[in-house]
């Protein structure tokens, strides 16, 4: 909720100076970040307790959509919007480290639930990783 509060205050910011609106979901912003880490640590730890691997998925997913969303708003940046290059190349840096977190947790998760389930688990090639961690 605050996510969107603080990208609707930067939507009127950018229509007040300019005149013309361009919509930037900030997540470089520390505030937001800090709630996006929380949120993420939430979910993962969510998802390990009731051994439910789609919890993680559908994380992964959401920051799938955010890293697809700024890439295309980069390829696609109008000439009068190049001063937001520098934002969201900054957001496309998190939304990778973001996936990267997601995904990992996914397969953390996914081996929690295939051990207390007794499934094979769909990819055994990082069981030499988790034995460490």
């Amino acid at each position: 909720m605050i996510n969107i509060l603080i990208s609707v205050i930067i939507l009127l910011e950018t229509k007040e100076k300019w005149g013309k609106i361009m919509f930037i979901f900030d997540i470089s912003n520390p505030l937001t970040l800090l709630l996006m880490l929380a949120v993420t640590v939430l979910l993962i730890f969510l998802s390990q307790e009731v051994k439910k691997s789609y919890i993680g998925a559908i994380l992964l997913f959401g920051f799938l959509i955010c890293l697809i969303m700024h890439v295309a708003q980069t390829a696609t940046l109008p000439e009068e919007y190049r001063y937001m290059l520098s934002t969201l190349s900054r957001c496309i840096v998190i939304d990778f480290i973001f996936v990267l977190i997601s995904f990992f947790s996914y397969l953390w998760v996914d081996d929690i639930e295939a051990k207390a389930t007794g499934k094979k688990s769909i990819d055994d090639s990082l069981d030499w990783f988790w034995r460490k961690v």
